[in-house]
């Protein structure tokens, strides 16, 4: 995404001066994707040579997108040779990886940008200035519930995602989109959370009820991946072809486990409640299984509730996704006394629901957007507290007790402030 964005919308305005990855042929790829006719094409490093990258190329900004274990790394080493960062959230998976990123920070004065993409959908941005003009009066309570479907939900336990200490579990790696936008729309931090996690459907058990008996590690060599609704054929798709299967002989990294594995870290049934400083309080659910995909999230306030529903994909059969169509988007608002009223839910072209291309040009091309009044730009303090729900959330499922977040942030000597 920002490698096209740069060579194809803003190559008036930045360059891409070289290409960083672990593995030598999707190196070769993204170069080759990433070259301009005529030219010499982009350097290349692979990534025990990122130092010597910044080194010879020094960069202005240097773009993270690697696995999240290992952002802090890069986002410390980019900070330390005086360049800015802009990472894929979340920012980072743990405390003691994000107080290297805090300590950094106040030590170099260098900047990140972390990409909360949601944050700049058309749809979202109603709920948030729908709120701060007071229309349900105070927010005293939120009900909010992310499904992801059986297709997008089941590449997280074939991943790299699947173990904890690479992602977190899904109450970081995905969640953090989810708590950044109850802190943005809130306009609040949390304090406390007290949560439930466990694996319920993405195990050996669930394989056993399908009729998956003799499951291989991976679906390229599983005798029974031709039944499996969950077959991932990376050789039919020319695109995971390039970029998983063909590369697999330079570091052994395979994009085709088994879902049902029973070596996988990470639940797939999670809950929180939450409590925050303005007194609002949330309970929230994801679920990785569902039948559809998409959220549903109620606002109760003094006045009257905001409900919003956006459903992105209408169901999953047989591994086949069926889209959403336009209409999919509602947000209701029933205020005390009155009828409940429809409102017209603002829509924009783009990935994420229009997101992407409004905040690709916030990023690229700041003057050239209008004043953003939602003030949608997250820092090194914005990421981290949208990550700090989940590592709470995490340490309550091991603990089962309340985590308090500023108890937590001082145990680690960790201060957040601009």
């Amino acid at each position: 995404m920002f490698r096209d964005s740069v060579i194809e919308d803003y190559s008036d305005k930045h360059e891409i001066v070289a290409l960083c990855d672990s593995n030598p042929h999707r190196l070769s790829e993204a170069a080759q994707a990433a070259s301009i006719p005529g030219t010499n094409g982009v350097a290349t490093y692979l990534a025990e040579d990122f130092d010597r990258l910044i080194a010879e190329q020094r960069p202005d900004t240097v773009v993270v997108a690697t696995p999240d274990f290992l952002h802090s790394d890069y986002i410390v080493r980019a900070f330390e040779a005086g360049c800015d960062v802009i990472c894929e959230k979340p920012l980072t998976i743990d405390l003691s990886r994000l107080k290297m990123i805090i300590d950094a920070q106040k030590r170099t004065g260098r900047q990140v940008k972390v990409t909360f993409n949601y944050r700049y959908s058309p749809a979202r941005t109603q709920i948030r200035e729908l709120i701060a003009s007071g229309a349900i009066g105070t927010v005293t309570a939120v009900d909010f519930r992310w499904h992801l479907d059986r297709v997008h939900g089941a590449d997280y336990f074939r991943r790299w995602h699947r173990q904890k200490e690479n992602s977190g579990g899904l109450l970081v790696h995905k969640s953090t989109h989810h708590f950044d936008l109850l802190n943005w729309w809130l306009g609040t931090v949390p304090t406390q959370v007290f949560a439930s996690g466990k694996r319920v459907f993405y195990r050996p058990e669930t394989a056993i009820e399908f009729g998956l008996e003799n499951r291989g590690r991976r679906c390229a060599d599983c005798p029974v991946a031709h039944k499996c609704d969950f077959e991932l054929n990376m050789a039919e798709d020319a695109a995971l072809k390039s970029l998983y299967l063909d590369a697999e002989a330079a570091d052994g990294y395979y994009r085709d486990l088994c879902v049902f594995d029973k070596e996988i870290g990470i639940e797939d049934t999670m809950q929180a409640h939450i409590r925050y400083a303005s007194g609002v309080t949330a309970n929230y659910t994801l679920t990785a299984y569902s039948p559809w995909e998409g959220l549903e999230i109620k606002f109760q306030g003094t006045k009257g509730d905001i409900t919003h529903r956006h459903v992105e994909v209408h169901g999953v059969f047989g591994g086949e996704r069926a889209h959403a169509d336009e209409d999919a988007i509602t947000t209701e608002l029933h205020l005390a006394g009155e009828q409940p009223r429809m409102l017209e839910v603002p829509k924009a072209k783009g990935h994420h629901g229009g997101a992407d291309p409004v905040m690709l040009g916030y990023i690229f091309d700041p003057e050239g957007m209008e004043p953003d009044r939602f003030n949608r730009a997250s820092d090194h303090v914005a990421g981290a507290w949208s990550i700090l729900t989940g590592i709470a959330a995490n340490a309550s499922i091991e603990t089962g007790s309340v985590v308090d977040i500023q108890a937590m942030l001082r145990a680690r000597g960790i201060q957040l402030e601009r």
